[in-house]
């Protein structure tokens, strides 16, 4: 019974996954981030380290750097009161085992129970400064940072972001002399470098694992910013937090979470590359929240359909498919059916790279935006805003553009000009325009794409649509041309989105 409670005081659902009230990063037994092909993602409590370096072989041994970096890395111990005995799900034993019946009856348990688990972190300011993974301290009533020689110190949080599954802690070390890591620049790093990772896997503290870096880049589709380091270094629960170094002993990357049909190691990890926890943090520690560069578009991806239609040499950049009024790329003269291929100076050679670097760019800064419009590189500068204040405001909730995927469809649609009593039938606005979809034939491609009646028709291409006769112009214009299909800009339910449909008969 005592190895029981033991047990069940340490299990951890850590990580962005929803944390359990009854979980410990020392020894884990249920918790998943999320389904990932036959596996699960899982978040970590505890830290992966790899060494990095640059056309260097494998060191003899890795004592002398372990031996100077082991006393930066910390554990960290949160405690959650939480209302009620259960309401988790259990872990998976043999049926029959005492273990089972334990686990249900103190499931089954009333009243408040104090839950408690274990992650890991890193000290960047010997003033006290420690950084974790949101999901370490998330909801945690005390917060308890211990250093490697067992001292206990209380902390306080500074900020914390979601987004990035970054937190900022404060310690007060009182006499106590701190040995504190800096980040290092995560875009230096190759497939194939050295990485080390000191961490708190199943509450074992200052546990060292050494491996290379696998990949670069990665989106587990945790969050908006994911740039993800891949490692082989072994990572397990506990290790959420704690830092991956390179063999010049900089944090390239905060550890987070892994690849494992089982929850334990099977050599993927992914940590959250330094360079966009280095910014994150600055924004923390100076205001408490983070403040981010704000364009005010909602941008697609570019298929090669799409570049076809648009002209584009190949299909690279972000495709705006809506811009906020009153935004800053509003405000600059962006509008839909701009392709962005650069941003201050920076490439977007994907959709995903738009939204980082906006991010990472400072408020209020003037940059200058590449585009493509109907065929002709242009230049505009804008002037940024601040993505929170924007969010706090409501007005990303606004004209939204659908998240379904661009496909390939008929124009097995009916057309009608708004009038009177097309903005009576569809209950418009007075001031509509457009063109409206009244048909769609049943089992086409447009079907398929969820383009349904009422919807409206802003553009063709990049071309602005007022009649149903301008449509069919555009229209034969494309065909004439030798297009494989047309372009359409369509709004439902106040929300936008391009879609490429071929002609029927190609």
């Amino acid at each position: 019974m005592k190895l029981a409670l033991s047990i069940l005081e340490t299990i951890q659902e850590g990580g962005r996954c929803p944390k359990s009230p009854y979980s410990s990063n020392k020894i884990s037994v249920i918790g998943a981030l999320r389904s990932f092909s036959t596996g699960l993602i899982f978040c970590l409590s505890i830290v992966v380290g790899s060494a990095t370096a640059h056309a260097q072989e494998r060191p003899d041994s890795f004592a002398d750097l372990a031996e100077r970096l082991l006393p930066s890395v910390v554990n960290i111990s949160t405690a959650t009161l939480v209302e009620g005995g259960g309401g988790f799900d259990l872990p998976q034993f043999p049926e029959g085992s005492p273990f089972e019946e334990f686990f249900k009856e103190f499931n089954e348990r009333p009243g408040a129970q104090r839950a408690q688990s274990l992650g890991s972190g890193f000290i960047t300011d010997a003033s006290g400064i420690v950084i974790t993974n949101n999901h370490v301290i998330e909801n945690a009533d005390e917060i308890t940072v211990i250093l490697s020689d067992e001292t206990e110190l209380k902390a306080e949080i500074i900020g914390r972001d979601p987004k990035t599954d970054i937190a900022v802690l404060r310690i007060e070390p009182g006499d106590k002399e701190l040995s504190a890591v800096s980040f290092g620049d995560s875009d230096s790093l190759r497939v194939g470098d050295w990485v080390m990772a000191i961490g708190n896997p199943f509450g074992l503290g200052g546990t060292v694992t050494a491996g290379i870096v696998s990949a670069r880049g990665r989106d587990i589709g945790s969050g908006p910013y994911d740039d993800f380091i891949q490692t082989d270094a072994s990572i397990n629960r506990g290790n959420s937090g704690g830092p991956l170094f390179d063999l010049e002993g900089n944090v390239i990357g905060i550890n987070t979470a892994i690849f494992s049909q089982s929850g334990g190691s099977v050599g993927i990890g992914f940590a959250i590359a330094s360079n966009l926890a280095d910014d994150t943090v600055d924004q923390l520690v100076e205001f408490g929240r983070t403040r981010r560069g704000w364009l005010g578009v909602f941008i697609q991806e570019i298929t090669e359909d799409i570049a076809d239609s648009l002209g584009l040499e190949e299909a690279a950049g972000a495709l705006v498919s809506a811009v906020t009024p009153g935004g800053p790329a509003g405000d600059a003269g962006l509008e839909p059916g701009d392709t962005i291929i650069a941003f201050d100076g920076k490439m977007i050679n994907s959709v995903k790279d738009l939204p980082r670097i906006v991010a990472e760019t400072a408020v209020d800064k003037q940059v200058s935006v590449d585009i493509v419009r109907s065929g002709k590189k242009l230049s505009v500068d804008v002037v940024l805003g601040e993505l929170e204040q924007a969010e706090q405001s409501g007005v990303l909730t606004d004209n939204k553009p659908s998240d379904e995927p661009t496909a390939i469809g008929s124009l097995g649609i009916a057309l009608a000009n708004i009038s009177d009593e097309i903005i009576e039938k569809y209950n418009l606005d007075e001031e509509e325009t457009g063109v409206i979809i009244t048909e769609v034939l049943e089992g086409s491609p447009a079907s398929n794409m969820n383009i349904q009646e009422g919807n409206i028709i802003r553009r063709i291409g990049q071309r602005k649509v007022d009649t149903v006769e301008t449509v069919l112009s555009e229209v034969e214009r494309l065909r004439d041309a030798d297009r494989s299909g047309v372009l359409m800009l369509i709004e439902s339910q106040g929300r936008n989105r391009f879609v490429q449909l071929p002609f029927v008969d190609r």
